[in-house]
């Protein structure tokens, strides 16, 4: 019974552990380098693949299919999964890139996600209700039929309302950041429990958004950010009709207490060290002057991650919805932070003493095994406590969105992906206007390596660095990032070129951008199977 138990238990630390790994940034015009909204959407979902669907045409009254197992991998690219229902489908809709979770259209509106906690008593499944609308669902007919932020927020509102907000990655709400190049909003949506039926005419969700200031920036970490509302500021808040009533009813708020009400409060449980890690090393990064923030860097001291009396916890209300940050933020701080796993924090689990051995000088040095990805043996044989990094080694895929409205949308939308884990994973700019994505970033079957798959070829390196962590990140990094660097120097150029071919043909700028960015993604395949095949030669035992 003990041994059932135990299995049990690990079953939901590692489900928890995939649940909660998407994190947004999102970045006003004003809060960044270059003057573009940013956004962006780390993902622990299935599916890496890209797919461009074209803009279509429907005959009036045709209806569109909601899917279940838009996520899932296993399928052919084109199958989204099970059909639950559906909605009425609009006439004409817009070109957009579908993934796990849909980033962007066409028109630079674009999506970033990130699954939260939510009260017991408000998730459901589809076993024991008839909520029929996922988030990522919600996310596709909103890049199909919208080109602003503001019109997208209030519809995938209105989805989730008449449909019913069902959950897709456990139990969990979501969280959005919604963007064009003129406004960033976040929508957070809970769900009403079990039982709904649409027939009830009760509302089939919960959620309110906040627009985020021009001059400032935000970070969503598998948990609600949004504190008081304003309701009647409708240039910075939208709600549901029950946003503050289904509380009420459920005894989670008293009006006559005096109190204000506080959205993240209510309907968010107690926040974990999931999140708040996240939370702090945000706010230290980019306002580290804006108050006192838990003192988490190891300064040298490599048992200070586990001692006790070194471990603040606090209240999750300190950090605010959103902040200043003192430097402006540029796309490459972004992908930064998003390659973060704590390094010289108390969260590094690369600084844990158990991976500090002797250097023959009596003294210490750290292991070339030392991994910030340690696996659950590694950690059951270290006894390393597992700490949950930005990166992410079963990361799968993820964005950052440049959105600029001094371009034409075709040239201004960057859409920044990497695969699998961006700790080693190269950034690569997919244009809004590209027709095509290459063969290797559509190709992944969880099941069957395959070596025309860039995910493939990058994850087979991500596995090889277990052999001597330290050494490898770093022969990666000696490839990767002259790479990366190349792109950024010629960003300007390569714009200023598809400009001209835009003034003349916008067909052939858009060719000329498709042409550069499929050039690029079939780089990393090649370039990842050349590192495989030089660690597997530098790393053999047969040099031991």
């Amino acid at each position: 019974m003990k041994k059932v138990l135990w299995f049990v238990t690990l079953g939901v630390i590692l489900f928890h552990f995939q649940v909660h790994a998407c994190t947004i940034i999102a970045v006003g015009k004003k809060a960044s380098a270059d003057g573009s909204n940013i956004i962006s959407h780390t993902d622990c979902g299935p599916d890496s693949r890209i797919l461009i669907v074209p803009a279509q045409t429907f005959k009036p009254g045709t209806m569109a299919p909601v899917h279940w197992g838009i996520q899932d991998a296993d399928r052919p690219l084109t199958d989204d999964g099970v059909i639950l229902g559906y909605i009425p489908q609009t006439e004409k809709t817009y070109k957009y890139f579908q993934s796990a979770y849909s980033h962007v259209n066409e028109y630079q509106l674009g999506i970033g996600e990130s699954t939260t906690d939510q009260r017991e008593e408000l998730k459901c499944s589809r076993d024991n209700g008839n909520q029929i609308m996922t988030i990522e669902q919600a996310q596709i007919f909103a890049l199909q039929r919208y080109k602003n932020a503001r019109e997208a927020v209030r519809f995938i509102g209105d989805l989730m309302v008449k449909y019913g907000f069902l959950p897709s990655s456990g139990e969990g709400s979501e969280s959005l950041v919604i963007a064009d190049t003129e406004e960033i909003w976040i929508f957070e949506v809970f769900g009403v429990g079990p039982g709904w039926a649409p027939e009830s005419g009760k509302p089939g969700a919960i959620w309110a958004a906040q627009r985020l200031p021009e001059d400032q920036a935000t970070m969503i970490p598998n948990f609600s950010i949004i504190k008081e509302i304003h309701a009647e500021d409708t240039e910075n808040f939208m709600v549901s009709e029950n946003y503050m009533q289904e509380a009420i009813d459920r005894g989670w708020y008293d009006p006559a207490s005096g109190k204000p009400f506080v959205w993240q409060e209510t309907y968010a449980p107690l926040p974990a060290e999931y999140a708040t890690g996240r939370f702090w090393l945000f706010h230290q990064t980019f306002a580290p002057h804006l108050r006192e923030w838990p003192d988490r860097l190891i300064h040298g001291n490599p048992y200070k991650g586990i001692s006790p009396y070194f471990q603040i916890v606090e209240p999750v209300s300190i950090y605010p919805f959103s902040i200043v940050p003192e430097k402006k933020i540029s796309v490459q701080d972004v992908m930064a932070f998003q390659r973060s796993v704590y390094e010289g924090t108390i969260y590094d689990m690369t600084a844990d003493p158990n991976w500090f051995v002797p250097d023959g000088k009596g003294g210490y040095e750290k292991s070339p095994l030392a991994t910030p990805f340690p696996g659950s043996d590694v950690r059951k044989l270290l006894k390393i406590t597992y700490r949950r990094p930005v990166a992410r080694h079963r990361g799968h895929y993820g964005m950052v969105l440049q959105l600029r409205n001094w371009l034409p949308n075709a040239i201004g939308g960057v859409y920044w992906v990497y695969l699998d884990n961006p700790y080693f994973s190269p950034y690569v700019p997919i244009y809004t206007g590209n027709r095509s994505i290459h063969e290797s970033y559509q190709i992944y079957d969880p099941h069957q390596y395959d070596e025309k798959s860039a995910r493939w070829a990058i994850d087979f390196v991500d596995n090889l660095a277990n052999l001597r962590f330290q050494p490898i990140a770093e022969d990666v990094r000696k490839v990767r990032d002259p790479f990366e660097a190349k792109i950024f120097e010629e960003q300007e150029m390569v714009e200023q070129e598809a400009l001209k071919l835009y003034q003349k043909s916008p067909g052939k700028a858009q060719e000329y951008l498709t042409n550069y960015s499929n050039g690029l993604m079939n780089e990393v395949t090649r370039m990842f199977l050349a590192l495989r095949n030089q660690i597997i030669t530098d790393y053999t035992n047969n040099h031991e």
